[in-house]
């Protein structure tokens, strides 16, 4: 039994010794000098992929199938147009998406009655031939596309620019926390902590659409000058890092 008793408080002066030494360290960790440093690197970058998406809404007045079966006409003859014109060993790909089809109502004389049938679909190529996309906005368009949803432009290698912004940004902050604790009579002495961000802005450049000239002095539909001739600016994208660190000084 005396010896069970010694154990026990020789068990409980060695806790106590370790978690007076754990805390401690842990008051002399919270007294190190730090020095926080912000900094961010960024850069231009030309797109060299593109998402194109175009709206087919068709309608009837008396038959959903015949609404669908056109509606069905127009995409199959869009997907083949743009099929002709990409690249697929170099990734590029068409789809078609958010079919819908239902009736239209109106309200007539105080009452809901039937107006339409209409039948809507997408298709969206995704390409990184960035010099026929005028040439797919007319195809399509004369093939009976009645809206552009969208266009989007982005970088294929857009993790390779993340991480070497991140390498720069994170370079620049130790450059700047050494040259601030030398400046105050010390030196780094590790990393409290660190936090890494890398994005795009994709809104920095909006993609423009231009119409041939003669188009805009309002030349005849019947000359060959007239058709529209789109054209296309992807401008750039601009990508950047911002590194927020935290070093010890000694």
């Amino acid at each position: 039994m005396k010896r069970t008793l010694i154990a026990i408080t020789v068990l409980s002066l060695l806790t106590g010794s370790m978690m007076a030494t754990q805390a401690g360290t842990q008051g002399n960790e919270k007294e190190r000098g730090t020095i926080s440093i912000s900094t961010s690197a960024e850069t231009e970058v030309a797109p060299d992929t593109a998402e194109l998406s175009f709206a087919i809404k068709t309608t009837d007045n008396k038959s959903m199938q015949k609404a669908s079966l056109m509606n069905k006409d127009i995409s199959e003859k869009i997907y083949n147009l743009l099929n002709e014109m990409i690249n697929k060993s170099n990734g590029d790909f068409i789809k078609t998406s958010n079919y819908h089809a239902s009736p239209v109502y109106i309200y007539k004389d105080k009452k809901q009655v039937l107006d339409k049938y209409e039948v809507s679909n997408r298709v969206t190529v995704h390409t990184k031939s960035l010099d026929k996309l005028g040439s797919m906005i007319d195809k399509a368009t004369e093939a009976g596309a009645t809206n552009i949803d969208s266009l989007n432009f982005s970088v294929s290698n857009y993790e390779s620019q993340c991480n070497s912004l991140i390498e720069s940004a994170t370079k620049k902050a130790n450059a700047r926390a050494s040259i601030a604790a030398k400046s105050a009579g010390t030196a780094l002495d590790g990393i409290q902590s660190m936090n890494i961000s890398c994005s795009e802005n994709k809104n920095y450049s909006t993609p423009r659409f231009y119409m041939a000239k003669s188009m805009a002095l309002g030349a005849s539909n019947d000359s060959a000058e007239a058709q529209p001739a789109t054209s296309i600016s992807s401008g750039v994208i601009k990508v950047y890092s911002n590194v927020n660190a935290t070093f010890f000084v000694k």
